[in-house]
This record gives structure tokens, sequence and C-alpha cells, in this order.
């Protein structure tokens, strides 16, 4: 079965419907930085799986040959391409209009996001750097995490380089809705390919603030079972990095949920209408400086901040909780852009 983002452009390409076969005429590169780990592997693949991609460039400072030469053997019309080493940095993003990060080192058991800071941190830094030298205008979207913290480092890079457009920079938080419509799917007997659950705040523990009052269909839970799936949708990362047992956090349904969110960038950039996703930016919502809501996507990036929408009582419980930590994590990535 297809993932449900791909099953459009997909079917509309070998169709030759109208829609996209106007929008198809755009050449899009997409640059994957990290292409050869846990999650550009699979990632890449899901995007040179997408007819909305002409080029794809996969950057990784090992490996990235093989990934590539792997990759171009799928029957999709994507050229593939290699880079490798810092040498090779700026040449992988010359002339991308989107540009995902998912570069990096995973969780493994015990740690947190936070302790991925200091080395992550330096990566976000670097490649986004080659990015405002090179591709000024592409659509950044960052998986790397501490995503709380590269995000807001991301942006002080581009503030630094004179190019920064806070509608071009993304989180990828997409996990944490795919993750909810699934657990609240499995919850109540649904297709989880036809739930959809806003998710807000930011992309670690207590910030993640799945908004189930607002799930479509409307869906309803007794509060001890409501926070229960709350929970679990705050803490899945870990689920997953125990149940890897040492071996890795979560790849493949992170490269699902940013082959998702880089399709959506893609078909926004095509021209198509009403192109909504949750994604992690600059924000005058709430009292934190970044902040996750649903976004109306257009050729720019975001067209418009939908906000929060009409929150519970619990989930405002949950916003407030939420914003001290955000505000923690986000002073952090400021303060290493601007530490002498």
């Amino acid at each position: 079965m297809l993932p449900r983002f791909l099953k459009p452009t997909l079917t509309v390409a070998q169709q030759g419907a109208k829609r996209l076969s106007t929008s198809a005429k755009r050449d899009v590169k997409v640059a994957v930085m990290g292409a050869s780990g846990g999650i550009g592997q699979p990632l890449s693949m899901l995007m040179k799986q997408s007819p909305l991609v002409s080029e794809l460039s996969l950057y990784d400072i090992v490996n990235t040959p093989g990934v590539a030469a792997d990759l171009s053997h799928i029957d999709t019309p994507a050229k593939v391409k290699a880079y490798t080493g810092p040498d090779q940095l700026r040449d992988s993003v010359k002339g991308a209009q989107v540009v995902i990060i998912p570069a990096g080192v995973p969780r493994k058991p015990g740690m947190t996001r936070d302790d991925l800071f200091n080395t992550n941190a330096s990566i976000v830094r670097d490649l986004v750097q080659a990015v405002a030298d090179c591709s000024p205008k592409a659509l950044i979207a960052i998986i790397s995490n501490p995503v709380n913290s590269t995000v807001p480092i991301a942006s002080e890079v581009l503030k630094k380089a004179g190019v920064y457009d806070p509608n071009r920079v993304f989180g990828v938080t997409t996990l944490d809705i795919v993750r909810a419509n699934t657990f609240i799917a499995e919850a109540k007997g649904l297709n989880p390919q036809e739930v959809s659950i806003p998710v807000i705040g930011g992309h670690s523990g207590i910030t993640i603030i799945p908004l189930i009052s607002q799930c479509k269909p409307a869906v309803s839970f007794p509060e001890d079972q409501l926070k229960a799936l709350t929970g679990r949708i705050q803490e899945a990362g870990t689920e997953v990095v125990k149940a890897k047992a040492g071996t890795g956090s979560a790849t493949l349904s992170m490269a699902y949920a940013g082959a998702r969110f880089g399709c959506s960038l893609i078909r926004a950039l095509n021209g198509e209408q009403g192109v909504i996703e949750c994604g992690y930016v600059k924000s005058d919502v709430t009292e934190a400086k970044y902040f996750s809501t649903p976004l109306l996507l257009g050729k720019g990036g975001v067209e418009k901040n939908c906000g929060l929408g009409k929150l519970s009582n619990f989930e405002k419980g949950l916003l407030e909780q939420a914003i001290p930590e955000l505000k923690k994590n986000i002073q952090k990535g400021e303060d290493f852009m601007n530490k002498k």
C-alpha cells in the first residue's frame, strides 16, 4: 500500500491528469542532507518515488555514491546525484528548491533529545550555512533533533547571512501527527488514513501537544484514557528507542513523515491550493518565539499560520506546561549561535 501522500501524485502522473500535468513541468530539485543515514536512506527512497521531484541531490559525509546508485535504478523520473564530504557540500544544495535535513546522530537508550544537542547543532549550522550561501530562497525542512533548538539555530545562521525569511524555515513535526493519527485510530477502531489530528507546540516530550479535541472525525475519551494517549504520543520516540534496544531510534516512521512534509512543500511550490501541514516555525501565536501549528503552505513557504484553534481545558493545561520548556529549548539554540 502506497503512502497516502504519494497516492494522488503517482496516480495523476500515471494517468496524465490535468491538475498535475501543468505543475509537473516545473523542475524541482530536492536536496537530502544526511542521505546515507538511518532516516536519510528511506526518506530519499520515498522522495525518489514522487513524480513531483525532477532531481534528487543526496549529500552525506560517507557512502553517498552507493545510496545514489541504488536509488537510480528505481523506475521513476527523478535524476539522482551523490555528493560526499565538505568539499562537495555547496554543490549539493545549488539550485535546490527544497532542502530536507535529517543529518545528525540518532538517539540511543537513556539519551534525551537534549543530549544530542552539541553534535547536531554544529551539523545543522554548517549545512544551513551552505544553503544560505548557495540557495537562499530554498524551503528548508529540518528533521535533525532537538528540533526545538535546531530550527532557531538555522534561523540565526540565515539572519547572520542576511537571507533570513521566516516563512521558508520549518521544523518537521509531522511524525507527531502521524503517530497521533495511528494511536487514536487504533483506540477507536478507525482507518488511520482517514484520521487527522493537529499536533502543536514543539517536538519533544511535554512540548508535544496533540489536539485530540480537534480530531477529524470527532472522537472523545474518558479523562484517564485521554491522559494515557497524550502521554504515549509525547513519549513515542522513547518507545521506539527502547524497542530497538540500542540499535537506533525512529528512522522509518520519521522518513515517512519527512517525505510527507517534503511532498507537501513541493505541491505548494507547484501552486496547489489548500495544502496544510503542521510545522515548527517562527511564530507570534504564543509567548514562544517558535511554535508548531497548522500552516497553509504556498509558493513562498508559509502562506498563513492557522493558529491554535479552540482548545479544550485539558489542552490549555498542556500548553501552559509546554511554553516554559519550549522557551528554554529555543534559548539554547540561540545561545549556541551567539556565543563568542
